[in-house]
């Protein structure tokens, strides 16, 4: 009797356990699902500390799109008859057979993105999607078309600006590139395929990727990405997980035109600069006419070679350039400008656009092994 009284205390006591866990673990799960800012949490090992992935990106996305627009390019008239004059100049047969027989084209036509940065109309795209055109359409989130005019545009970071007559726009600010961090979230909006307003989500792979613009002059500091980038999207935005900007989408890494895994944009901090300088003063950016490397970038020599951790190396001097004329060489680190130290291309970046055609700077250079303070007076 004893004993069939121990078996029934004991399954009852069994059953209370189990139901209890079960009305705990059903609780947790129902406060989980209500709760409209859940995310999933990680915990990071080592770090003490747990960090949240989201769920989504709606609100990203809600905040960019708005400021993303679509760019239709396209020579004029007047453009494509003065390029067939110059054709005709070189192709003197081309009165007798025509244009086309020697392949002249009637006009470029291009479409790309571009990102809104003032309320009253300033948009940052790429130089590559408005080079050799004049005529500029401007397509709104809300379908609205405007004509744009040409503010300026720099070839060297692949950037230009734009500007339509139009008040209380959406705009994205540019936030501070440098604290983004390799492994974080981001989105890229803009118009593959001409796709209007197509967003795509990675992670950043890189930072301070260079030798991606195919220009001896190139200045460049691109953040490498996953998200899906296409022909259409270039001038688009790269967001983070808040909706910031944090850089312009340029160009792709492929073998066939189409994504291939890479993509690259040019980081806020640098489009700010150049675009500040080009809205100023409308014309060529100052520059000190230098292609230079990281020392850790720099494949020719390690840093005991070199004997420095800090500055930039010059890979190679601008054809008739302010560093060329004041005889800075390949393979001198560049230390300092005036009192501020360089050691990357975004820091030369920001340096030259303080300045303006015709200011005389010092160069503080390491130059086999040695110190040396050279004199350039600046020109575009």
């Amino acid at each position: 009797m004893k004993r069939v009284f121990s078996l029934i205390v004991a399954g009852a006591t069994g059953g209370l356990i189990v139901l209890i866990g079960i009305l705990s673990v059903g609780h947790y799960t129902a406060d989980f699902q209500n709760d409209k800012d859940a995310h999933l949490t990680t915990y990071t090992e080592g770090m003490g500390r747990y960090e949240s992935v989201p769920n989504d990106f709606i609100a990203a996305a809600d905040k960019a799109m708005p400021a993303v627009v679509h760019i239709s390019v396209k020579q004029s008239p007047a453009m494509v008859q003065n390029k067939r004059k110059e054709m005709d100049r070189r192709d003197p047969f081309s009165f007798f057979f025509g244009d086309d027989f020697f392949g002249i084209p009637h006009g470029r036509e291009g479409k790309g993105s571009g990102v809104i940065i003032s309320d009253d109309g300033y948009i940052v795209t790429n130089n590559h999607v408005v080079e050799m055109t004049d005529q500029y359409e401007v397509t709104l989130f809300d379908d609205r078309k405007f004509s744009a005019t040409l503010v300026g545009t720099d070839p060297r970071t692949d950037l230009a600006v734009l500007k339509i007559d139009a008040n209380n726009l959406p705009y994205l600010k540019f936030s501070n590139s440098d604290k983004v961090k390799v492994g974080e979230w981001v989105l890229a909006v803009g118009n593959p395929f001409d796709l209007t307003s197509t967003v795509t989500a990675g992670i950043i792979s890189a930072k301070g990727r260079h030798k991606i613009i195919q220009r001896n002059d190139a200045i460049e500091d691109f953040i490498q990405t996953d998200a899906v980038v296409n022909p259409g999207n270039s001038g688009g935005a790269l967001v983070n997980a808040e909706g910031d900007l944090i850089g312009i989408n340029t160009a792709i890494a492929t073998a066939t035109g189409y994504y291939a895994g890479y993509s690259f944009a040019v980081p806020a901090n640098m489009v700010e600069q150049v675009v500040n300088n080009l809205i100023d003063y409308g014309g060529p950016r100052v520059t000190l006419g230098v292609y230079v490397a990281t020392i850790k970038d720099y494949e020719e020599y390690s840093e005991a070679d070199l004997q420095t951790e800090k500055g930039l190396v010059v890979t190679d001097l601008v054809d008739g350039g302010a560093a060329q004329y004041a005889g800075i060489l390949p393979e001198d680190i560049i230390l300092k400008v005036d009192s501020d130290e360089v050691n990357s291309a975004d820091d030369l970046v920001k340096i030259m656009n303080a300045h303006k055609i015709g200011d005389e700077i010092t160069i503080t250079l390491i130059r086999n092994g040695k110190s040396e303070k050279i004199s350039v007076r600046l020109k575009a």
